[in-house]
């Protein structure tokens, strides 16, 4: 049994491996009909754009530590999740005011901010031997907060009882990207900086499901509540 066990258990790991990846890009182009639309009706609306400087962080940071790790499976997917970071921070800054609440800030602070953070770890990265764990501590931190950020709606989902605002296929593809990734950061790399982050994403993904379940859909949704 404990054999049989242990076969299941690395076959379990193995699909994961494959899995992962995929759902990484699969949550990371979540944005694109979201792109489409403000281009389509040329105003983003009430949207935030912190979602995808955060993004181009998030994907840079997890993109530099990958390969500094030598990690195909994490430098890949998160390469083309910067890819596509950027187009979207670019379409959405086509038709974003210069400075607005909803931004929040300016979006030259936003580019600045993003610039910088390039900068920085790109300079970190080649001068520094132990750069790849203090870089994934920092991954981690906005790795929580990307996926953590659908969850901002909550107090007005629950006061509306209205869950429109929290797309199910992105939520699905979430919480089976962070599975996968806890599998894999857990069983095969064993490395804290993959499992803690997808972890707690996974936690959120389930509580967005569980409001989804419960409070359902209302009316279709504007633009202002479409997946960022």
């Amino acid at each position: 049994m404990s054999v049989d066990a242990s076969v299941s258990t690395t076959g379990f790991v193995s699909v994961c491996n494959t899995v992962a990846p995929t759902m990484a890009i699969f949550v990371f182009s979540a944005s694109i009909p979201t792109m489409r639309q403000i281009s389509k009706e040329k105003t983003v609306g009430s949207l935030p754009l912190l979602p995808y400087s955060s993004m181009i962080a998030n994907c840079y940071l997890w993109l530099t530590y990958g390969l500094l790790k030598s990690e195909i499976k994490i430098w890949v997917p998160n390469g083309i999740g910067l890819f596509l970071a950027i187009y979207y921070f670019i379409e959405f800054t086509k038709y974003a005011p210069l400075r607005a609440a909803s931004l929040p800030g300016s979006v030259r602070t936003h580019q600045q901010f993003v610039v910088s953070l390039i900068t920085c770890v790109s300079i970190l990265a080649v001068t520094t031997k132990e750069s790849a764990d203090f870089l994934g501590n920092i991954a981690v931190f906005f790795c929580i907060c990307m996926f953590a950020s659908p969850l901002a709606a909550l107090k007005i989902v629950i006061k509306t009882k209205n869950a429109q605002s929290l797309p199910l296929p992105f939520t699905i593809a979430t919480i089976c990207n962070c599975f996968a990734w806890t599998v894999v950061g857990i069983f095969d790399m064993n490395d804290i900086n993959i499992y803690l982050p997808n972890m707690l994403g996974l936690s959120c993904g389930v509580t967005q499901l569980l409001l989804k379940i419960i409070y359902c859909n209302g009316v279709e949704p504007a633009l202002s509540t479409l997946p960022l």
